[in-house]
């Protein structure tokens, strides 16, 4: 699995083509349930609106999809979706709301306009980068833990949980293909054990 980005939260703007307004949504959806949603809600407040077109890429369920919601085909939906796939975002949806301004804009018109607000709309939102992981947990006498705290420093680990009993109990995070420099040091360090390795996770690092 690669590394995937998505967007944090709703950001929207807007553009004027020959006097017709269009207003570009985008919001995370980390499901097709999600994605609806959001087009539904966004439907509901520009309810006068003559267009609501929209394109969203959900990561796991692996869909995509675009809709021209009564423009003529392939001048909507399809510029949007390729705009989020050109900027390589996943779990997302843009919706493009338009209010017709009494000029037709024609084919090429209509494509640059759709493209142009789901661009903007991809430009005042916050993008989360995320990386496939891994964490490491070890357990280590009191004696050892700054050692081990310099340790992880060094090889770009995130300390995520520490528990102290009797010893010390560290979990740490890094980046997944990462690991192998740290997991030998700790082994040196704690003479021959080896840490507990996670499964892959994604997370923002």
């Amino acid at each position: 699995m690669a590394d995937y980005k998505t967007v944090a939260a709703v950001a929207h703007d807007t553009i004027y083509e020959k006097k017709s307004e269009f207003i570009g949504y985008i919001s995370h959806a980390k499901t097709e349930r999600d994605a609806i949603a959001f087009l539904n809600s966004i439907r509901k407040k520009h309810y006068d609106a003559r267009h609501a077109c929209y394109a969203y890429i959900i990561k796991d369920e692996k869909i995509e999809r675009q809709s021209d919601d009564g423009e003529p085909q392939k001048t909507a939906g399809m510029p949007i979706l390729e705009v989020l796939r050109h900027s390589g975002l996943e779990d997302a949806i843009i919706v493009v709301v338009r209010y017709f301004g009494g000029t037709l804009l024609g084919t090429g018109g209509l494509v640059r306009a759709y493209t142009q607000a789901a661009q903007a709309a991809i430009a005042r939102a916050e993008i989360l980068s995320y990386s496939l992981c891994v964490d490491l947990s070890v357990e280590v006498e009191y004696p050892l833990y700054d050692r081990l705290m310099n340790i992880c420093s060094n090889r770009g680990a995130k300390v995520i949980d520490t528990q102290y009993t009797d010893k010390v109990f560290v979990k740490v995070r890094m980046v997944s293909g990462t690991q192998t420099d740290l997991v030998n040091d700790i082994e040196i360090l704690t003479k021959g054990r080896k840490p507990e390795i996670s499964p892959e996770i994604y997370d923002i690092f």
